[in-house]
């Protein structure tokens, strides 16, 4: 059996997740419990090789994790469901939807209000992990 696919982010501070609902995620992440999906985007030297990667873990019927190191210093890890890059001006950015238990979401709720902006955004809230 081969090892897990890991994206390892080795500098920088922890990553941030953004918790989505997007409809087209419920496919990935069956299961006994109700786990979130959030999206996380890092920037990277080679976006496609990452992305090739995971879909030839995927396509292997192997797993493919994000490993981090967390707010206390602990690593941690979080299994990648989808994965894109994008063109940015200082290189790649790797965008990764990983599955997030419960138990281990914790919700921000911003009211500050932008002064340049009349009106605000849909929602009202800033949700990450």
């Amino acid at each position: 059996m081969r090892e897990v696919e890991k994206i390892t982010i080795i500098e920088g501070p922890p990553p941030t997740f953004e918790i989505v609902g997007d409809t087209w995620l419920l496919g990935l992440v069956e299961g006994p419990t109700a786990p979130q999906v959030a999206l996380c985007r890092l920037r990277t030297g080679n976006g496609p090789a990452l992305v090739e990667r995971c879909y030839r873990a995927w396509r292997d019927g192997q797993a493919v994790q994000l490993e981090y190191r967390g707010d206390d210093g602990l690593t941690q890890q979080a299994p990648v469901v989808a994965a894109r890059w994008t063109n940015a001006d200082e290189g790649h950015v790797l965008t990764l939807w990983v599955r997030m238990d419960a138990d281990d979401v914790e919700i921000e709720v911003d009211f500050e209000a932008d002064d340049d902006d009349d009106e605000p955004d849909e929602t009202g809230f800033d949700l990450t992990t």
